[in-house]
């Protein structure tokens, strides 16, 4: 069989170079032409079967009334928190990429999925930065069940496809995608080249043969995941392992997901014996303070289909020079922002303050529930006036000093009654019309009335 032709492409234009060459001829731009495999024409075009023949849609167009839907079909992975992120499961077929910091856990998490897998399918762990030894020890130190374990140590991408089509795996980890290379490039395991080939013949064997597939990733020195960005967008999840390795606390959030929700959280606990699932993670997010303090406040922030509480702390201090506006699990230049507000529309200028947000627990809050929060907190350090220990607050701040209503507001307020919070806080667009035993909900519209409640 004749060896695939190598071209090299520029990631700018799209040209094609028979060799490497430091300037595009086409676009004039500098190291830009990267190695890539030359796709052979479909048969079909060959055979002159028409312009498209031999694509997506070439057996014929039916009517999506027509198509004939067949249910998902979701594995159990045996850590619940897992399957959350997931959607419900593994999908037959899917490929799932899992970035995350070196020694999160990554390598142990799925070691401990695919242990508990064994017992009830076929699977197959591929690693290309450990030997079979380490991953043994591993198995054994967290007391797994190794007998239908199957492990291969192998990094060329041809040599693992084999072994699988003679396998025929149900779920397959490939840890990490990184160290994997296929014979068609010259270049070195890890370039982007080798990384985009050899996830792409991996994606396209799970999908011909309906293998599950985990692609254990690196990442970056700022948390995004390394290699090319089209990575991203070959598979059909991606999670990232996010926490302190100090901390024995992790989280894995979903950031793509084709068979569930984006943005979903999984808690879990590390201990001598691996991964544990914390069911009720709102508990690990709230410091229970002795006494009351001023600058913390309780909000209900909502992480895929979870409602959490979690706590959002500032420090106010008087600036010694140009005031600094830092935040720990926010957006800083929407910190910026409420703090205009907060001047404009209720007559308290922080100008000569510096400002610290964090949120409690390492936990990242992209969504605008947290404004209300945020400016209650940063007022009640700014004037050392402790909050409600009782009190939950969210609610999505304008620039006209309007409060807006959030999503599923109703579900939130049923999570802080749950854990007796006795007071709220909230749009009044989301005061529910049926009251929260043992809950008092003060619904709002301005941000100076969530001030007059607090004095």
């Amino acid at each position: 069989m004749a060896k695939p032709r190598v071209l090299y492409q520029c990631t700018a234009c799209a040209a094609t170079a028979t060799k490497w060459n430091g300037q595009c001829a086409d676009c004039g731009e500098w190291n830009t032409l990267e190695e890539t495999v030359a796709v052979a024409p479909p048969s079909g075009a060959a055979a002159g079967g028409g312009r498209f023949a031999g694509y997506a849609g070439a057996s014929g167009i039916i009517n999506a009334a027509d198509v004939e839907l067949v249910a998902e079909a979701r594995i159990g992975t045996g850590l619940s928190e897992l399957d959350r992120v997931l959607g419900g499961g593994l999908v037959t077929g899917s490929v799932t990429l899992l970035g995350g910091d070196p020694g999160i856990g990554k390598s142990t998490l799925l070691t401990q999925s695919l242990a508990n897998l064994s017992e009830r399918h076929r699977v197959l762990y591929v690693t290309g930065e450990e030997s079979l030894q380490q991953v043994t020890l591993r198995a054994r130190r967290l007391d797994l069940p190794q007998a239908n374990l199957r492990l291969l140590a192998e990094t060329r991408v041809e040599a693992i496809l084999a072994h699988a089509e003679r396998e025929k795996p149900e779920i397959m980890v490939v840890d990490s995608i990184q160290t994997m290379y296929t014979e068609m490039l010259s270049s070195a395991p890890g370039a982007v080249a080798q990384v985009r080939e050899s996830a792409a013949r991996l994606v396209r064997f799970a999908k011909a043969s309906g293998t599950s597939i985990f692609l254990v990733g690196h990442v970056t020195k700022e948390g995004a995941l390394a290699g090319p960005r089209v990575l991203e967008h070959m598979v059909d999840t991606v999670l990232y392992f996010e926490g302190d390795p100090g901390n024995r606390y992790r989280v894995i959030r979903a950031v793509k997901n084709r068979f569930g929700a984006v943005n979903e959280l999984g808690v879990f606990a590390m201990d001598e014996s691996g991964l544990k699932n914390v069911k009720n993670p709102s508990a690990i997010f709230l410091s229970r303070h002795a006494e009351p303090v001023s600058g913390s406040v309780i909000m209900v922030t909502r992480e895929g289909t979870r409602p959490l509480l979690v706590e959002a702390q500032a420090l106010v201090d008087a600036s010694h020079g140009n005031p600094r506006r830092v935040t720990l699990g926010l957006e800083q230049n929407r910190l910026a922002m409420l703090l205009a507000v907060l001047h404009r529309h209720a007559g308290i200028a922080m100008f000569d303050q510096d400002v610290y947000v964090n949120v409690v627990g390492g936990v990242r809050i992209s969504e605008t529930a947290a404004d209300l929060p945020v400016l209650l907190a940063s007022l009640s350090s700014f004037r050392t006036r402790p909050l409600p220990s009782d009190l939950v607050v969210f609610g999505e701040v304008g620039l006209a000093g309007e409060v807006r209503p959030v999503a599923n507001g109703e579900e939130r307020l049923q999570e802080a009654a749950k854990h007796g919070f006795e007071r709220a806080i909230v749009p009044r667009a989301n005061v529910p019309k049926k009251a929260i035993p043992g809950l008092r909900v003060d619904g709002i519209v301005r941000l100076h009335e969530a001030i007059e409640l607090i004095d």
